[in-house]
């Protein structure tokens, strides 16, 4: 049966035009040269690699998907601590869990994974042949690994629930080998299977990138740094605290946490000191900046801000916290009373640089490695590192259980991590239900708070909250549910008889 979505991206001239690092790839035309001839040297492949990224990210599906950054928004928009403006382009249908019926979505997510699967697997398959050095080759053959790691990953992470539930459950369709229009569909893999084939990727691309230095101003490119932190990522996935807890450590050991400064000029500089991987960003090139209209709820020019925070969520943090000072309540006509959360902003230019990896994340999959793992006293030293950092009152272990410690982390993963994609993902791998509570005073009214208008006078206003506090079907949130999943298109459906045997 033929594949419809898994197609290889193989044209030059196409992956030349959306590149997103000049600097480092040849412009001159190459759209004649025949397919035999791209894989033959190393120079060739790599840039079939760094066609392939500017693809991942920098392909429009529509504006509401841009890119790889619809996984990481789609995720934010189905968590907790998101309270979306649902009049509002973009995400009104993940939020209330409606976004089952968004075939574009769908299929922007699905293709951009499998898309980017299939030319890493070209990449994985026919880089030793090719002439160059063998240092050369381990890099790029070790970045695609890396890169075809992080595709399944996802597909693991968000169309099937937590591989601690059931590693036997069938998720989605494994492809090793390069697939053309006329190549047979598979029938989805277990999570077992999978994951297998992720720490088998990320492990070759250890030791083939063991050598490899990245230039400072590359961020987007996959080190050694990148594979330990996908690596910290998928074995905290499958429960292996220990492991977990030791790649994050030597993800991080390189990246100091900003400064307050920092963490106030907008989350959008790939130079950020505790950035380990990232997309970077230019007015040329910008494509994925456009998720800023959707994070970004403090500059004029940002279009559609509805990525509002729930008022429940500010409650999480101390006063003295850093992160507390991002919070206002708005007063602008039309929003009035929502709550905005201004860690991400627009830069002048209109561009900001997306954050796919950090140093705190690594901190906090650190802390919760060694609390899964009983060790309370280094998880909690782990945990007050990061509260340190941003100024948060310290945690105390006295008095505290395991499942304390645990639930603590969980919280300062919600704090640290808000709007960098993992709400979704850590409900689903922790295989906890949604959280979403009115913001209602003592007698069930909404809470009134005070809003400054644009001609500077003061005015009390209903704070706005979430807006959906159940599933579609109205039954409360529980764990597990299929509501969470994502779904695999009908296109795919409709051209691979064989996914669901």
């Amino acid at each position: 049966m033929k594949l419809n979505i898994i197609t290889p991206l193989l044209v030059f001239a196409f992956l030349l035009g959306l590149a997103s690092c000049k600097k480092e790839l040849t412009t001159a035309p190459t759209d004649a040269v025949p397919e035999s001839l791209i894989y033959t040297s190393a120079d060739n492949i790599e840039t079939v690699l760094n066609g392939t990224w500017s693809y991942m990210n920098d392909t429009y599906f529509s504006y509401a998907n841009p890119g790889y950054t619809t996984i990481l928004r789609t995720s934010d928009a189905m968590g907790d601590d998101v309270a979306i403006i649902t009049n509002k382009y973009g995400y009104r249908d993940a939020y209330p869990f409606t976004g089952a019926n968004n075939q574009t979505r769908l299929n922007a997510i699905w293709t951009i994974l499998y898309k980017v699967i299939d030319n890493c697997n070209n990449i994985i398959t026919k880089i030793d042949a090719a002439s160059g050095s063998a240092e050369k080759k381990a890099q790029i053959k070790g970045q695609a690994l890396a890169l075809r790691a992080n595709s399944y990953l996802n597909l693991a992470t968000y169309y099937q629930f937590s591989y601690l539930k059931d590693p036997q459950a069938k998720a989605v369709p494994i492809y090793t080998t390069p697939t053309a229009a006329d190549t047979e569909g598979k029938p989805k893999s277990t999570l077992q299977d999978i994951y297998t084939l992720i720490t088998s990727d990320l492990t070759q691309a250890e030791t083939l990138l063991g050598a490899y230095t990245r230039p400072d101003a590359t961020k987007y490119k996959i080190n050694i740094d990148v594979v330990h932190g996908l690596q910290a990522r998928t074995y905290l996935n499958i429960g292996k605290w220990a492991l977990a807890a030791e790649k994050a450590g030597l993800a991080r050991k390189n990246y100091a946490y900003m400064s307050t400064s920092d963490y106030y000029s907008g989350f959008n500089d790939l130079t950020n000191s505790e950035w380990i991987w990232g997309h970077g960003q230019k007015p040329d090139q910008n494509t994925a900046s456009y998720t800023f209209n959707f994070l970004d709820v403090s500059s004029s020019s940002s279009y559609y801000y509805s990525f509002m925070a729930d008022p429940n969520f500010k409650t999480l943090f101390d006063e003295n916290d850093i992160r507390t000072k991002l919070f206002s309540w708005d007063g602008l006509p039309g929003r009035e009373g929502y709550l905005r959360y201004a860690k991400f902003k627009f830069r002048a230019d209109q561009t900001g640089d997306i954050v796919l990896m950090r140093s705190s994340e690594m901190t906090l999959i650190q802390a919760e490695g060694y609390a899964r793992n009983a060790d309370l006293i280094s998880a909690v030293q782990y945990l007050n590192e990061l509260r340190k950092a941003r100024n948060s009152n310290l945690y105390s272990l006295i008095g505290k259980s395991q499942q304390d410690v645990i639930d603590a982390i969980l919280i300062e993963r919600r704090k640290e991590l808000w709007g960098e994609g993992f709400a979704l993902s850590d409900i689903l791998r922790t295989q906890s239900a949604v959280q979403r509570l009115p913001y209602n005073d003592a007698n069930g009214q909404p809470v009134k708070v005070t809003v400054i208008t644009p001609d500077g006078t003061s005015k009390l206003v209903n704070a706005k909250q979430h807006t959906t506090l159940k599933f579609p079907d109205g039954t409360a949130f529980i764990p597990n549910s299929p509501y969470y999943l994502f779904n695999v298109p009908q296109s795919e459906l409709n051209t691979n008889l064989n996914i669901n045997k």
